[in-house]
């Protein structure tokens, strides 16, 4: 079993792993350069190999605990979304749609 860890990234928990590659909201409006280096500190959990006792828990988080990652694709358009408004009894209906974009990373490393 490799190292993982459990981070806190856009109000949510995300379980990584050292070669990951994931989704996150969008990094400087889509102005980020590939290969841009990203670090997260927001460590909820550490386990794997070379932990002591199999794994550490943070109080909410571990200090001295950072993950760090590599921007893959600066934007990534997310699956479209469709939203439907009616009115019952009147000639109301819309239609409107969404794409939300995000930033593909990639996770280099786990310190600590």
């Amino acid at each position: 079993m490799s190292k993982y860890a459990v981070i806190e990234e856009s109000g949510g928990q995300r379980k990584v792993a050292e070669g990951d590659e994931f989704l996150v909201d969008l990094i400087e409006g889509g102005a980020a350069e590939a290969g841009k280096k990203i670090t997260f500190d927001r460590v909820l959990l550490l386990s794997g190999e070379g932990v002591p006792n199999g794994s550490r828990i943070g109080t909410p988080y571990l200090s001295g605990v950072t993950v760090t990652a590599e921007v893959t694709e600066p934007v990534v358009m997310g699956d479209k979304i469709y939203i439907y408004k009616h009115a019952e009894k009147k000639t109301y209906k819309r239609k409107t749609g969404h794409r939300q974009r995000y930033t593909k990373v990639k996770v280099t490393g786990i310190q600590g």
